[in-house]
């Protein structure tokens, strides 16, 4: 496999830690993204020795920084996802993930305005604690369906979210795939880029999450990829892949077409 997929646990998440390193061992991963419940329940020790036997790095740790909430300007409101998110940290340090990816809370009664600004002030411990640790948080793009759990939708709001708060983005190509002017959206956003993911979508799809396995859908990934390599992207390409497709046909066996196909279309383009 490619060295610069990173197998995401969300196709796999209700599995137990040993039997996902089985996975990644069959799929001859490099580099994985874990669930941040994953690593809570089996411990960091338990963690680095499932990484060790499949011999992975951890590449990234989802973590939502308030899980199932709106934001408050309440400040009382920010110290409890503030502690969960530094303990976050701590361990993704300790395992030597290279990032942290979250969604911030959802928009309650809030401009757009007034909640990137609560969001900037409530995270700004745990940002200056990561960059201490030496460990990016990131924010992702993620569909308006989204709006209780997170505030940008686009990646042009989440690449200006990011620069307020002093954050890294991560790019997911299923929910900004269609924005005007992408290839210079792509641009901006590359000096604070650390994770690019990637499935596909069918034409006609409804649900949420309608996600695909890539190739299997209508998106140019392809050229998308092409614009994010000439931009300058040298980080990871990660498989989120969810959503009814995924369940019909069974994690690991849509896990290993995507790879499969991720790594074709990462040599062909010389990546």
């Amino acid at each position: 496999m490619h060295e610069r997929i990173s197998i995401d646990s969300i196709a796999f998440m209700r599995e137990s830690l040993d039997t996902q390193a089985g996975y990644w061992r069959r799929l001859g991963a490099s580099r994985v993204t874990l669930l941040g419940a994953h690593i809570q329940m089996a411990g960091v020790e338990a963690t680095a020795a499932a990484l060790q036997s499949a011999g992975c790095k951890l590449e990234s740790v989802v973590h939502p920084f308030l899980p199932q909430q709106h934001l408050s300007a309440n400040p009382a409101s920010w110290q409890a996802p503030r502690d969960s998110l530094n303990a976050e940290i701590e361990a993704a340090a300790a395992l030597g993930a290279n990032s942290i990816y979250m969604v911030t809370g959802g928009h309650g009664g809030m401009d757009w305005e007034d909640a990137a600004r609560v969001f900037t002030e409530a995270v700004a411990p745990c940002a200056a604690n990561a960059r201490a640790a030496g460990v990016h948080l990131l924010i992702e793009n993620a569909p308006p369906a989204y709006a209780d759990i997170h505030l940008a939708h686009s990646l042009r709001d989440t690449v200006h979210l990011a620069e307020l708060a002093g954050l890294g983005v991560c790019i997911d190509l299923p929910g900004c795939w269609t924005e005007a002017g992408l290839r210079d959206t792509f641009k901006r956003a590359m000096p604070l880029t650390q994770l690019v993911q990637v499935s596909d979508y069918v034409y006609g799809d409804r649900c949420v999450p309608a996600r695909a396995v890539p190739g299997d859908g209508d998106m140019p990934l392809k050229r998308l990829f092409e614009w994010l390599l000439d931009a300058g992207y040298k980080g990871a390409f990660d498989p989120e892949l969810i959503g009814p497709r995924i369940d019909e046909e069974g994690g690991f066996a849509a896990t290993q077409r995507a790879a499969d196909y991720l790594d074709t279309l990462l040599r062909e383009l010389g990546a």
